[in-house]
């Protein structure tokens, strides 16, 4: 399967650099709707099948004039909302309760799914939730899926499950909003990143797109 990975577009949230995770969550920022509206030119390339988004508003939204335009319904799944920033819901990304939520997401892409966020999920159940939509969308039969999530939870994903990305790669490399990321493979085989953020990706350990870290949710 072709699948692509795309962040929502731009939010009040994300100007203020705040943890906001909660569904369902904020709408677009008058570039955040530009921002959607530019997708079905952007991805004008690639034969989509099918569209899922999360429960949350900024997904829907930012899928809107992509499925208009292809004649699609949205998918709406639960499982590929954001990772639950639980006690440390809308504080800053700067601060220190915000670093530990990014520090912990990629502990979890790093194989030690047992940590939880403080009053949220742990890594066992962010990475189980995904799985069981990305899952879905492989069965389907769809020869293309495109998802429209979150950047944390993309990320954590991403570095989890595709063989040809590591920890350290994904954590230094911020997802634009709208930005995507493409892959093909199944659950049964595994994945490869085909590009990030329009970069391509090359194997795990050797030089990519430059990026600064991210410390903030999506």
């Amino acid at each position: 399967m072709h699948l692509l990975l795309v962040r929502h577009g731009e939010t009040p949230s994300n100007l203020d650099h705040l943890l906001d995770t909660a569904v369902p969550g904020p709408g677009l920022t008058p570039l955040g709707e530009a921002q959607a509206a530019a997708l079905p030119e952007a991805l004008a390339g690639e034969d989509i099948e099918a569209l899922y988004v999360s429960t949350m508003r900024r997904t829907q939204l930012t899928a809107a004039p992509l499925a208009a335009a292809r004649g699609l319904g949205t998918i709406v799944r639960d499982g590929v909302r954001e990772v639950s920033a639980g006690d440390l819901e809308m504080l800053p990304g700067e601060s220190p309760e915000g670093r530990e939520y990014m520090r912990t997401v990629f502990a979890w892409a790093a194989g030690d799914t047992g940590q939880r966020i403080p009053g949220g999920e742990s890594g066992e159940e962010a990475l189980a939730r995904y799985d069981a939509v990305i899952a879905e969308a492989a069965a389907s039969g769809a020869g293309t899926v495109a998802v429209v999530s979150h950047g944390a939870a993309i990320r954590l994903w991403t570095a989890a499950r595709a063989h040809n990305v590591d920890v350290a790669y994904a954590a230094a490399r911020p997802l634009r909003n709208t930005g995507v990321i493409v892959l093909e493979g199944s659950p049964s085989d595994g994945w490869k990143v085909l590009s990030w953020d329009s970069a391509v990706v090359e194997p795990a350990g050797e030089s990519g797109p430059t990026g600064e870290p991210v410390e903030t949710a999506q």
